[in-house]
């Protein structure tokens, strides 16, 4: 797993473009029209990757399923049996909490799981294992801050995968033998594709409840022309899932 991702980190931005601008330093003088391409391309893949518009113009390719309409919310147990949300990682030793605790991803994930469940009563299940071997949980602490910060219980926990068909592989363990084959399934909208194709090939009956939309208009300055931060780090994850889906595509059949 350390290997996967390490090569994961560099191939993928930004490890690819510092590679890129790193090489453009080291060739400047050897080479120095490479080392132009090579900074061409660092320094305009940063750019672009920091642009608000091209984070709503490549969400829009990723996000392909719709969203709950709110009057489905209470209906939902007419075509589901329970809701599965699942795990995005750990925020490592928070001096605040005294603990690890769920990331910022993962806690808009159970909002939306919660609410999702008060106006269904369906019940829940999280999905994530160990990060790196470390204890507990994510499924543990998820259903634990369900618990304590949004009033719900969560029935079950699947708590071995790592990885987003795992989640459908080791919930699908978990929940068929109870006869839970239809579930609501809640993770943002730029992973919702690739989530659904995993379950449905584990064996269940799919209902999207994505959340998180990034292709969408959010009024930013200039048309979102202007760099900022923030998209940077949106882009990394919707790179990231675009290559999910095609290496899912290849390698899970």
């Amino acid at each position: 797993m350390p290997f996967r991702y390490f090569v994961k980190q560099l191939l993928l931005p930004p490890g690819v473009l510092l590679l890129l601008l790193a090489l453009a330093w080291w060739w400047r003088r050897s080479r120095p029209r490479l080392a132009a391409v090579c900074f061409a391309l660092g320094f305009g893949g940063f750019f672009l990757m920091s642009l608000p518009i091209v984070v709503q113009w490549s969400a829009a390719f990723l996000e392909r399923e719709p969203p709950l309409a709110l009057d489905e919310w209470a209906t939902l147990a007419q075509h589901a049996d329970a809701i599965v949300v699942l795990g995005s990682g750990r925020e490592r030793g928070d001096f605040a909490w005294g603990a690890d605790q769920p990331t910022g991803v993962g806690l808009e994930r159970q909002r939306y799981a919660a609410r999702l469940a008060k106006a269904s009563g369906l019940p829940i299940l999280t999905s994530g294992g160990l990060h790196y071997g470390t204890p507990p949980t994510e499924a543990k602490m998820m259903a634990d801050s369900l618990r304590d910060d949004f009033g719900v219980s969560v029935r079950w926990q699947e708590g071995r995968s790592r990885t987003t068909w795992e989640n459908a592989q080791f919930s699908a363990e978990v929940l068929l033998p109870e006869g839970v084959k239809r579930v609501v399934l809640v993770t943002h909208a730029w992973h919702m594709p690739r989530a659904v194709w995993s379950f449905q090939k584990a064996g269940f009956e799919v209902v999207p409840a994505p959340m998180g939309f990034l292709g969408t208009d959010d009024a930013q300055l200039f048309g979102g022309w202007l760099p900022e931060f923030k998209s940077i780090w949106q882009s990394g994850q919707l790179m990231n899932e675009a290559v999910g889906q095609v290496g899912y595509s290849l390698f899970y059949r």
